[in-house]
């Protein structure tokens, strides 16, 4: 076995794979520099902290399940939706999830709602937080699953630990009795540690009516609005404005 195949080997058994992916041209790099042994050794283990920031941060972005394209640097400012860019770069800076506030996003389809929830996730994944994404309906069978099958308990475990959690589509559709008592629950356990952003065409008066119980949508908006920015948005539909076709202009 060459020195080669023996470093490989210490690599595999150490699960140091950042060092092993790039151990050649590590030591071609070091060698035309003329590198001394405290500044290789460093750049050995620098290799490996970035290997494993970079594993780490694909999978926070795999947990959080984000929509397709859901980076805010994408978004059109050119849209007049409410949310002037100022209020948005505020947004981005996250000082509201530091200090356990949540954000609602209420308004018309079309009007970014989604878009705008998806890339504060995003922007929380990437600085290190734990943020989720997820449907009120995705939501709602975690809730009923959990404890029947190890998948959605695992799930909801990870949910519980969340600092920020983001419920899109939140009273699209009615909710059944059982199912809003099990959402209330979880909201009330986790709403004092963990940041909400919720996304939703209705305003809250409607709740009631879609939860079949005032009682219990009055409880869960006090939860929910205790500590919360609530921001309108308006405006015609992005996509029907910017709707595509199969056929030639």
């Amino acid at each position: 076995m060459n020195k080669n195949e023996q470093i490989q080997q210490y690599c595999r058994q150490y699960k140091i794979s950042g060092i092993s992916n790039q151990i050649e041209q590590l030591i071609v790099t070091a060698e035309a520099k003329g590198s001394g042994f405290m500044e290789f050794i460093l750049t050995l283990f620098k290799a490996e902290a970035d290997h494993r920031q970079d594993n780490e941060l694909k999978r926070r972005i795999k947990n959080a399940r984000l929509p397709h394209n859901s980076h805010l640097a994408a978004y059109d400012h050119t849209v007049e939706n409410g949310l002037p860019k100022n209020r948005l770069n505020q947004l981005r800076e996250l000082n509201w999830l530091d200090q356990i506030y949540n954000i609602m996003l209420m308004g018309p389809s079309g009007t970014g709602k989604t878009f705008l929830a998806a890339g504060l996730c995003a922007d929380a994944v990437e600085k290190g937080y734990r943020a989720y994404f997820r449907t009120m309906e995705e939501l709602m069978t975690v809730l009923k699953l959990k404890d029947v099958t190890k998948s959605y308990l695992a799930e909801y475990k990870r949910l519980e630990k969340a600092n920020l959690i983001v419920i899109d589509d939140i009273m699209l559709f009615p909710v059944e009795k059982f199912q809003a008592v099990n959402f209330f629950n979880f909201i009330n356990q986790l709403y004092e540690n963990t940041s909400f952003i919720i996304t939703t065409n209705k305003m809250p008066t409607e709740w009631a009516k879609l939860l079949d119980d005032e009682v219990l949508a009055t409880a869960l908006l006090d939860r929910l609005l205790y500590r919360c920015e609530v921001i309108s948005l308006a405006g015609k539909s992005y996509r029907l404005n910017n709707r595509k076709t199969i056929f030639e202009s």
